[in-house]
């Protein structure tokens, strides 16, 4: 990776690289999926967020929900989701994810969600009642938790613990040198707290993922994996940053596929459980294989 951060800034409209490039989803799983999606409006990550696994994903019985709306208290300079003051919780969204995985007969889930630091529980009891309303309706269903920091309280991250999702996931997103510019209101130190915190609690499973393509350098990217190990994550996922509108950061460099490999290799002999890295790897990518 070129560590000059100065002068890998792109030009406007610069395409993207062919590795960025994919094929529209197919298959009748796929498309008997979709039907189901349009048909009963459930709200999954994959079509909202226009994910570039879906296909994949969806093929093998996966799929991620979001919960707690889609309006987050948080402004980071790289997400596409809303920012501002969110509705009031629905306390039947349990009940929805849980029916809807029960539609899509989903074999693993992962539900993810905004901050909501508006609520006094940050929205971790909602957590808790969803991931227990959707293994009552679906008993051999397996589940990852992509949480917030819920700002670094361990009586919200607790409810998380007990009700004991295969995997718990927080993402670092970035090195510790961009973090404000990147996640205004989170702290670098404190995610890894997090992360530190669970395995220290007894989770089986931890996992976060990172962002390239932001300005940050090679070395700071290996000083990132090695504090992820040092704080006994198991599954790091590597992915490119891609622009969600002009109002968002830009995109520095597209990262190359040697570069995303030498970062894969480089976890792994870390000791990391297990990596996936290239440019259209997102946090939930191949989600179902990182419960083994």
């Amino acid at each position: 990776m070129n560590t000059d951060t100065t002068s890998n800034i792109l030009p406007e409209r610069q395409a993207k690289p062919k590795w960025l490039r994919v094929k529209l989803p197919t298959g009748k799983k796929y498309t008997d999926l979709r039907g189901l999606v349009d048909k009963y409006k459930l709200n999954t990550i994959c079509t909202s967020g226009s994910c570039p696994n879906m296909g994949e994903c969806w093929g093998e019985g996966t799929a991620t929900f979001m919960i707690l709306g889609n309006i987050c208290t948080r402004s980071c300079g790289f997400c596409g989701v809303k920012t501002g003051r969110p509705e009031t919780v629905d306390w039947d969204e349990p009940e929805k994810v849980a029916r809807s995985i029960k539609l899509m007969k989903i074999k693993h889930a992962v539900l993810t969600s905004v901050d909501r630091d508006d609520l006094k529980d940050m929205g971790s009891i909602m957590w808790a009642e969803t991931v227990k309303a959707v293994r009552r309706m679906n008993p051999e269903i397996t589940l990852e938790t992509l949480i917030p920091d819920f700002q670094g309280i361990e009586q919200h991250i607790d409810r998380i613990i007990d009700v004991a999702p295969e995997v718990v996931s927080h993402n670092i997103e970035t090195v510790r040198r961009l973090t404000r510019e990147v996640r205004i209101q989170a702290k670098y130190e404190r995610s890894l707290g997090v992360l530190k915190y669970l395995k220290q609690q007894g989770q089986r499973r931890t996992k976060s993922g990172i962002m390239l393509g932001l300005g940050e350098t090679r070395e700071e990217v290996i000083e990132t994996l090695h504090d992820l190990k040092a704080n006994d994550v198991d599954v790091v996922t590597i992915g490119q940053y891609l622009q969600p509108s002009k109002k968002h950061l830009p995109v520095k460099r597209f990262i190359n596929p040697d570069e995303f490999k030498e970062f894969e290799n480089i976890g792994l002999e870390l000791g990391f459980r297990q990596i996936e890295s290239s440019a259209l790897v997102r946090s939930s990518y191949r989600a179902q294989k990182h419960i083994l």
